[in-house]
């Protein structure tokens, strides 16, 4: 979770809003990503979805099989179909989402028995910097506007 923090901060540096994600596989990080929203003009360049297609470019593939996603914030629902299509095995976040989190703050899409691939959860790891960092980020932003 250290490793996907680095990633926050890199986003933060940018101006972008501070959510960093890596993808282990075989006990090595595979991927990296962090938020681009702004830089890209895309809403799609959310870090998990960054980190999914580094990761299947590194493997040439599109199934991520028995591999581990670490993200500082609950996925919304677009990265967790993502992460669902990809065949991520695990997912580890820092901090829920009460606002458009999909890993069981709004919805819980990662044990969703009508979907065809389940994902593994562990949830609160480094919750409080992971926390603190988008807390900090977004203050600052109300004293801006």
């Amino acid at each position: 979770m250290n490793e996907a923090l680095q990633e926050a901060q890199k986003a933060l540096k940018k101006g972008e809003v501070p959510i960093g994600a890596v993808i282990v596989l075989d006990n090595k990080i595979i991927a990296r990503g962090h938020n681009l929203k702004e830089t890209f003009a895309d809403p799609t360049a959310h870090a998990e979805i960054i980190a999914i297609k580094k990761a299947s470019k590194k493997l040439g593939r599109w199934r991520l099989t028995n591999s581990t996603i670490y993200i500082t914030l609950e996925p919304c629902i677009m990265c967790m179909g993502a992460l669902i299509q990809a065949r991520v095995e695990r997912l580890v976040f820092g901090c829920f989402d009460p606002k458009a989190g999909a890993a069981g703050s709004l919805y819980d899409i990662s044990n969703d028995k009508r979907l065809n691939h389940r994902i593994k959860l562990t949830t609160g790891i480094l919750a409080d910097e992971c926390s603190k960092i988008l807390k900090e980020f977004f203050k600052e932003m109300r004293s801006h506007s």
